[in-house]
């Protein structure tokens, strides 16, 4: 009986991650193919090769490297109040794979990268788990108070836009199909559902005590920074890093490059809130979201496509080489600490 029940738990257990791992495939997936179903492919060589600028993407690459690299520091920071120091390097690193891991699983990378320092640093995990839940709470309010700023400075734009056209909110609205209606309801959902999965989750977590103490202990922590201009100044390095690693490939394509940085930051911060939906990087989601955008900026239907189909991939493809060259540099660490408590034991004896 006993046996039966605990196959009965590690069937539910692999059902669940199953779950995880391929519902948010299959959406974002269902999403991009509704998005791009009579979409001519052939024509992406072309663009690559003959009409994209590629000297503004690789202009734009370091960027994305340190957004991430500032967010490993900024993390480091907040882990100091509590007594922990681990390694600048693993932290960074931590950051660059917990990205990687997130295109597989959404949102498993802050667990990945507490389980890092956990591995290679001796980090206690429920209390870096906290400082990653801090962290999340200070970025949203960041993406907020952009997104405040940017619609403000934005809104005589769409005035100007309205009444020199003749458009009408209602208007834009028309142009939806039923099926643009319908996938942007279930991306509302999508993100409700996650909301109320985590919510649950975290309710479930806390009965733990030990990782509710370390949870609080992390929220704590910033209340006891010890530099906080310099925990401003990362947050802001994340920030600019992110809005250039994106606004540099306006300039990678001529109908996207005269738009201007208000355009890029209005669709910088559309694209942020779009990742919410709980897919692999914010796959189909995001190129919904930026797409939609674009098209009200006067970028045309397919060129918007073109856009938001090849900054997406290539940019993961940069996410996906800075998760295996963390793994490969992390493997090394661990490797040359494991080598290095060998000849001390032979000391000791």
């Amino acid at each position: 009986m006993q046996s039966i029940l605990q196959n009965i738990m590690e069937s539910k257990h692999l059902i669940n991650i199953s779950v995880k791992i391929f519902l948010p495939i299959i959406l974002g997936g269902a999403i991009l193919f509704w998005m791009y179903r009579d979409f001519d492919f052939q024509t992406i060589g072309s663009v690559l090769l003959n009409e994209m600028d590629w000297t503004w993407m690789l202009l734009s690459f370091p960027f994305g490297i340190t957004a991430q690299m500032f967010r490993g520091w900024r993390w480091r920071q907040t882990l100091e109040p509590l007594g922990l120091h681990p390694r600048v390097s693993t932290c960074t690193h931590a950051v660059f794979l917990s990205y990687a891991a997130s295109l597989v699983v959404p949102r498993i990378g802050e667990f990945t990268r507490c389980g890092v320092l956990k591995r290679c640093d001796g980090i206690s995990f429920t209390q870096a788990l906290g400082t990653v839940v801090t962290e999340r709470a200070v970025d949203s309010l960041v993406i907020m108070l952009i997104a405040v700023i940017a619609f403000l400075c934005q809104i005589p734009v769409f005035m100007t836009f309205f009444s020199q056209t003749g458009t009408s909110i209602e208007s834009i609205l028309s142009r939806f199909s039923w099926e643009g209606y319908v996938v942007t309801a279930i991306c509302a959902l999508a993100v409700l559902a996650l909301v109320h999965i985590l919510l649950r989750k975290m309710s479930i977590y806390n009965k733990v005590k030990a990782t509710f103490s370390g949870i609080w202990q992390g929220v704590l922590s910033l209340r006891h920074i010890n530099n906080v201009p310099l925990f401003i100044a990362y947050t802001a390095g994340i920030w600019g890093s992110y809005f250039l690693h994106y606004y540099l490939t306006f300039f990678c394509f001529d109908f996207t490059e005269n738009l201007g940085p208000m355009c890029a930051l209005v669709t910088f911060v559309v694209g942020s809130f779009a990742v919410l939906v709980p897919t692999p990087n914010g796959a189909g989601s995001w190129h919904f979201a930026v797409k939609t955008m674009l098209m009200l900026y006067g970028v045309v239907d397919h060129r918007a496509l073109y856009f938001v189909l090849i900054v997406h991939s290539v940019q993961t493809v940069l996410v996906i080489l800075l998760g295996i060259w963390a793994w490969v540099v992390l493997a090394l660490m661990k490797r040359k600490a494991a080598a290095a408590v060998v000849p001390a034991q032979v000391l000791q004896q």
